[in-house]
């Protein structure tokens, strides 16, 4: 008998540069604390970092204590900081939703818990047909949401929740990332959160100028 793929969630943002990478990394630390084999996973990267590595895999990689192949924790490395379908399309490539499935996939028979980052908003294009939303369905995984603590969220986040439910997936929980240090009444706007999105709230993260995914960990409260 095949061994049952190890738990697994997608990560997902109202926005880009919202703090998914540092949510993400922040989750894995609280899965270390259970689980031997975790891994991160951003399959569809936009932006080459130092040695063509993208900086959000980077630190994916650097929180997890799974080591796998480049082609499982990010299939799309994609060079230019763009939109992923113009960058896939500017590289001569295309963003095979199969591919990601299968190498997800993989990485949950491996691991004992794995955590995939999505890149951008959830309906971010990757293609000029399919989109973020596209490969959350084909995935099947909890979502995670991870609210950008500035002016405007609450209508994003509001969004991304009907979109994650018209594709029929299971909202696990949401995270509230204060990456607007000078933004009027957060705290009214997470309890608008709290009220209106139909998941619990796994925590708040306070603003911090340099991402440390320990001390985001430790202000969550999320038991997998």
């Amino acid at each position: 008998m095949l061994p049952s793929p190890c738990p697994a969630w997608l990560v997902a943002g109202t926005d880009t540069e919202i703090g998914k990478t540092l949510a993400a990394c922040a989750l894995l630390h609280l899965l270390r604390q259970r689980h031997a084999r975790v891994v991160g996973a951003k399959p569809v990267s936009a932006g080459a970092g130092a040695g063509g590595v993208n900086e959000d895999v980077a630190r994916l990689r650097a929180a997890s204590t799974l080591a796998v192949p480049p082609e499982l924790d990010n299939p799309y490395a994609l060079e230019q900081p763009i939109s992923p379908h113009a960058a896939a399309m500017r590289a001569g490539t295309h963003i095979d939703l199969r591919r990601i499935a299968e190498a997800v996939r993989s990485l949950r028979e491996q691991a004992d818990a794995v955590v995939v980052e999505g890149v951008g908003g959830l309906l971010v294009p990757l293609s000029m047909q399919e989109d973020g939303g596209d490969l959350a369905r084909m995935l099947r995984l909890p979502v995670i949401l991870v609210v950008g603590l500035r002016l405007g969220c609450l209508n994003h986040a509001l969004l991304t929740q009907e979109a994650i439910a018209a594709r029929g997936l299971p909202l696990a929980g949401w995270i509230a990332n204060r990456i607007d240090p000078s933004m009027l009444a957060p705290e009214d706007n997470v309890d608008l959160l709290r009220a209106r999105l139909r998941a619990p709230c796994l925590g708040v993260i306070e603003h911090m100028p340099r991402p440390d995914p320990a001390a985001a960990a430790r202000q969550l409260l999320w038991s997998p």
